[in-house]
């Protein structure tokens, strides 16, 4: 007889926090245990072996602090779950759901989502230099972000600067109307974004005016040291090596750095070598500075995303070995 178990998920609300829009998790589920879900009411009956509706259970109780309280189960947090049951790092990710970082404007709180996030928040809380590179959708620039504006606000810097290259093959702006602001603005406005889940829109201008928020192309980095600051280098795959060098030693004191990118998104010439990948083999061995890898398995935007970046990594791989033959 095909053991059968039932798991009371506590209301509607509950259930469909779990299973998802149009049970997408319940798919999820099923794909990675080998057990068969269905969904009636608030009740959820697993089918399957010994093996694999203990596996399924194992998953659900895991995610248990995010359904339980009926906020919507992300592809990424099943991942995440399955990555800790198999290695064995539950408590690990249990110190990663009670670790919150901030919390936004609207009262919604802001943690890492994978593991490699959170060595991330570490490596930020604990160098003054971190690098991070990935792919889309993996949090690098908004977790930055966050850390950064919280920091302001907590008074621990006197100023936040985000920078990144204007526009993707040389910051050739004139050909733009509008003033340096009006010019910039489409580049930066993932910076922006960020900006906006912590402070109140209409506070943001007077602290721009106060230069306690600057938000800039990078060629305005030039000639400057950045003392007591918390900046960002967001998009750093598409600055040159010299460049990149012009904003590392710009570094000040009581001041922290990091520079985000996807060296496989570079928009340079092909003849020229990004200044991330440059600094990526001069820097990797020198004290004091975190270098993050984020990969596929940290997207958490839809999870669509994901499955376009592995296909992309995929693609790369067969070109790179093509080409090596």
């Amino acid at each position: 007889m095909t053991p059968r178990l039932t798991i009371d998920l506590y209301s509607p609300e509950c259930a469909l926090a779990l299973v998802g829009q149009q049970e997408v998790n319940l798919k999820t589920l099923a794909q990675q245990t080998g057990a068969t879900l269905v969904l009636r009411g608030q009740e959820l009956f697993v089918s399957g072996t010994d093996s694999q509706t203990g596996r399924c259970e194992q998953l659900i109780q895991i995610l248990s602090p995010i359904w339980k309280v009926a906020k919507p189960v992300a592809d990424v947090d099943i991942n995440t779950a399955i990555h800790a049951l198999d290695t064995g790092r539950q408590d690990e990710l249990r110190d990663l759901r009670d670790d919150i970082l901030t919390r936004t404007r609207r009262g919604e709180d802001i943690r890492a989502k994978t593991f490699r996030q959170r060595q991330y928040v570490k490596a930020v809380r604990n160098h003054d230099l971190t690098f991070c590179i990935g792919p889309a959708g993996t949090g690098k620039t908004y977790l930055a972000a966050m850390l950064a504006v919280q920091a302001l606000l907590d008074k621990r810097y006197e100023r936040l600067i985000l920078t990144r290259p204007a526009v993707e093959a040389g910051e050739r702006l004139g050909f733009l109307p509008g003033d340096l602001q009006q010019k910039v603005s489409p580049f930066l406005r993932p910076l922006y974004d960020a900006l906006y889940e912590l402070i109140d829109a209409e506070k943001i201008p007077d602290l721009m005016e106060r230069g306690i928020v600057e938000v800039a192309p990078i060629a305005y980095m030039r000639g400057r040291t950045l003392n007591n600051a918390f900046v960002i280098l967001d998009e750093a795959q598409n600055t040159t090596s010299a460049q990149m060098k012009m904003v590392l030693t710009r570094l000040g004191f009581n001041s922290r750095m990091v520079v985000t990118g996807d060296v496989t998104q570079t928009d340079l010439p092909s003849t020229q070598m990004s200044g991330l990948q440059v600094a990526q083999k001069i820097l990797k061995n020198v004290d004091g500075i975190a270098f993050c890898q984020l990969t596929a398995a940290d997207v958490v935007r839809h999870s669509l995303v994901q499955k376009i970046v592995t296909a992309y990594e995929k693609h790369e791989k067969k070109k790179a070995i093509g080409n090596r033959q």
